[in-house]
């Protein structure tokens, strides 16, 4: 029951999080922003409009944004909710997980270059590179997670929080799945999702020939990304297991609500970040994971 509550949360409360991400930036710059609701409004807009298509592109750019949703939705499901396991629970979980996120990213970057479109083919070799450095880091904290977890899947690597015996160990986790947060969502300091400036665009110049109903597919997939990365990162950190259920929803919410208002200040206070520091970055955070697992082996 708790895993069919927490997919229809992700799924209806997804679009949420970018609209409080953006309130966040509007209240930090002294503006009313947009609404709350304003993802959902854009989804309804996008849902009536027309598609136009490239007269060089294929199949391979209509697919790609439906394929791509159904990857982080199939992600969704392997996400336990905060008072119990997933819809879809084994052993190795979260290696599914992770390649249900490389699937749908291949398949936007498949449209992309289908396109036959320089602009978009640079910004597919950018994501292309980009998630090639952070797959490793989820990894690691993967890794991480399932030392001295009860099951080493994600519903029973989650929900345990940073007390405990690996305590010391598992600080670091949240951080640094944060910091992926930011990568695969390409958000400030690594990408600016309100760019306008093609040259130093990744995630949104790999859509500019997207129109209508997919590109509506790739904003809702890209809420239910943010979606399953907060997701991560709050159950690592939370000890949600440890609570009655109300208790751990209320909790979990909070957490959420809390990693999207931070989202918010570190894109009000931070410069995006030159493209060679992006991999700076990200070998940081490799390099605090591994120690992190060095020292949780150690112990």
């Amino acid at each position: 029951m708790d895993a069919c509550i927490h997919l229809l949360a992700a799924l209806f409360l997804a679009p949420l999080i970018p609209g409080v991400i953006n309130r966040v930036k509007a209240r930090m710059a002294g503006r009313v922003g947009r609404p709350l609701l304003q993802t959902y409004f854009d989804l309804a807009k996008l849902i009536r409009k027309g598609v136009v298509v490239s007269h060089t592109a294929s199949w391979v750019l209509a697919a790609g944004p439906a394929v791509s949703l159904a990857g982080v939705t199939c992600a969704l499901l392997l996400v336990p909710g905060p008072a119990g396991d997933a819809a879809v629970a084994f052993t190795g979980d979260f290696m599914l997980a992770a390649y249900c996120l490389g699937l749908s990213r291949l398949a936007l970057i498949l449209a992309a270059l289908d396109t036959g479109s320089s602009f978009e083919g640079m910004g597919a070799s950018r994501e292309a590179a980009f998630s090639a450095l952070a797959e490793p880091v989820l990894f690691l904290c993967f890794l991480i997670l399932a030392a001295g977890a009860p099951e080493i899947s994600l519903s029973g690597m989650l929900g345990q929080g940073l007390t405990g015996v690996l305590a010391p160990e598992r600080l670091f986790v949240p951080a640094i799945l944060f910091i992926l947060l930011l990568t695969e969502n390409s958000r400030i300091p690594v990408d600016d999702p309100n760019t306008h400036l093609e040259l130093t665009m990744i995630h949104e110049v790999m859509v500019l020939d997207h129109s209508g109903p997919d590109m509506a597919f790739i904003v809702y997939g890209a809420s239910l990304k943010l979606w399953f990365f907060a997701a991560l990162t709050v159950l690592s950190a939370l000890p949600v297991r440890a609570m009655p259920p109300g208790a751990a929803w209320a909790a979990f919410l909070a957490g959420m609500l809390a990693v999207a208002m931070i989202v918010g200040l570190v894109e009000s206070c931070m410069a995006r970040l030159r493209l060679p520091r992006v991999p700076r970055l990200l070998g940081g955070a490799g390099a605090l994971a591994a120690l992190s697992l060095v020292l949780t082996v150690w112990r």
